[in-house]
């Protein structure tokens, strides 16, 4: 999407900048290179499943520990004043 302005005779400068980031505003190009330049990429299938293990295993190794008393617990909530 190309936004073609030219400078009104008598035109400032200023108010040509205004007037053309207004327009840029209005258009919508500055959303759209935000989302693809901010754009979270996907998480493949085998590093999603990876990650799934990995929590698995932490949280089995977390209540074994907890069953043996050896794991402190902490509240899930934490009171903040």
């Amino acid at each position: 999407m190309a936004i073609g302005l030219k400078k009104k005779q008598g035109e400032t400068t200023r108010g040509f900048l205004r007037r053309f980031a207004r327009r840029i505003q209005q258009s919508g190009i500055l959303l759209q290179a935000r989302k693809v330049r901010f754009r979270k990429r996907q998480k493949t299938k085998r590093e999603r499943r990876h990650s799934a293990l990995r929590r698995i295993k932490i949280t089995e190794e977390r209540e074994k520990l907890r069953k043996k008393g050896l794991l402190k617990e902490e509240p899930k909530w934490k009171k903040r004043r």
